[in-house]
């Protein structure tokens, strides 16, 4: 009977289709499943918090620019990787990143530990002209940045949607916004991000109950 269940399927092009695709269903949902589960039990570690509106702000234009087509947000576990950069990066530091900034891409260096490694003066001297602080650069200039406002009640609005897929804004912070981003630019937005990138996300060693890592 097996048998010309089988004979079946071999001579029948349709049948054969239907059972291929149910058989490769079936194999990526046992693949798929747990890790789609693993990533919304990811919780953010002791000190992470979601971005306050200037670097949130900044973060948009990040990406609006396209900035990580050429400058990735992930240390890879290896030594050459981890001696320049820093610790590698792990899932639960960008629990807020709606996108996730990792990437492959890297025709400028990783920056998911730049903040603090060149001052606020360097960063806007490197967004305006590139070429003035890193002669061989090959960065886009975006001195535009320094003229455009930003817009309190947009960042209000994605503070509201950000905090309905699960990032925990108050609404004392969503309705202080508009004083945190007064006044400021695009490129202080952009600059802020940027110091921010590593310094209160950074993953510590756990330590044991001995007290070592």
């Amino acid at each position: 009977m097996a048998y010309k269940h089988f004979e079946f399927i071999e001579k029948h092009i349709g049948a054969l289709a239907i059972g291929t695709a149910v058989m490769l269903s079936f194999g990526g949902l046992a693949e798929i499943t747990p890790l789609f589960i693993q990533a919304h039990r990811v919780e953010a570690p002791p000190g992470v918090k979601p971005y306050d509106p200037l670097r949130l702000a900044g973060r948009d234009v990040y990406v609006r620019e396209g900035c990580y087509l050429c400058h990735s947000q992930m240390i890879r576990s290896l030594d050459f990787e981890t001696q320049r950069y820093g610790h590698f990066s792990t899932a639960a530091e960008s629990v807020y990143d709606r996108p996730f900034q990792w990437g492959s891409k890297r025709t400028g260096p990783d920056l998911a530990r730049v903040g603090g490694k060149y001052s606020d003066q360097w960063q806007r001297a490197h967004l305006m002209d590139p070429r003035s602080v890193v002669p061989e650069s090959n960065m886009p200039q975006y001195d535009f940045l320094a003229d455009n406002k930003i817009d309190a009640a947009d960042i209000q609005a994605r503070m509201r949607v950000l905090r309905r897929l699960g990032d925990p804004y108050t609404d004392k912070q969503i309705a202080d916004a508009p004083r945190q981003v007064k006044g400021k630019t695009e490129m202080d937005a952009l600059i802020a991000y940027l110091q921010g990138l590593g310094i209160d996300n950074e993953p510590h060693p756990v330590e044991t109950a001995g007290g070592q890592p």
